[in-house]
């Protein structure tokens, strides 16, 4: 099974650097255009893909529908397992209205977030389920940076430590019991394409 990890496409809150958490903030023009892209790419490579999941907020989805659709690939019902992170009191600001409010250490602190171990063991559970359903099939995922993040953290402790870019691709495949990485966080079809 391959399991090929999508996050999603650029928001207006991305663009200036707005945490969105689980609030449901669609993709903007530059997001869509960056969803054709992986698209595109896809189509060339070898890969073959069956099904396509997302998240249930509006800017996965969006996502999941311009690569499924562009793909020719069923979309599976969503999942909100593989919702960003839950950011409480802190969704909705950028760095500067979070250390002008509460200092440069203000992910120490506690505003009503969801915590790591939290979205780590939703994560494992969501990927456990879905090769379960799923074994013998390849399927893109899209979901959110953070969640990401934590879900590599889950798997891998500190050897994926990048920032997860907008319509970055990650590809595992699964050996027995093991999430085998063939591709990390690549976003060479933005890079290439940049305006």
């Amino acid at each position: 099974m391959l399991m090929g990890l999508i996050r999603h496409g650029q928001t207006d809150w991305n663009a200036v650097g707005r945490i969105q958490g689980q609030s449901d903030i669609p993709l903007n023009g530059e997001g869509r255009r960056q969803a054709e892209l992986l698209a595109e790419r896809l189509l060339r490579e070898p890969y073959r893909w069956d099904y396509c999941i997302t998240s249930n907020l509006s800017r996965a989805e969006e996502t999941g529908r311009i690569i499924a659709g562009r793909l020719g690939l069923p979309l599976l019902e969503a999942d909100e397992r593989i919702r960003e992170r839950a950011y409480g009191q802190v969704e909705g600001l950028t760095a500067a209205e979070r250390e002008a409010r509460w200092g440069k250490n203000w992910n120490q602190q506690e505003f009503g977030q969801e915590k790591d171990e939290q979205l780590q063991a939703r994560g494992l559970a969501f990927m456990e389920d879905l090769s379960a359903k799923h074994s013998d099939r390849n399927v893109l995922v899209v979901s959110h940076g953070g969640f990401l993040a934590q879900l590599y953290i889950a798997l891998y402790k500190d050897k994926y430590t990048q920032r997860i870019g907008n319509l970055s691709l990650t590809i595992l495949e699964k050996k027995d019991k093991e999430w085998n990485p063939l591709l990390y966080n690549c976003s060479r079809h933005i890079l290439q394409n940049q305006r």
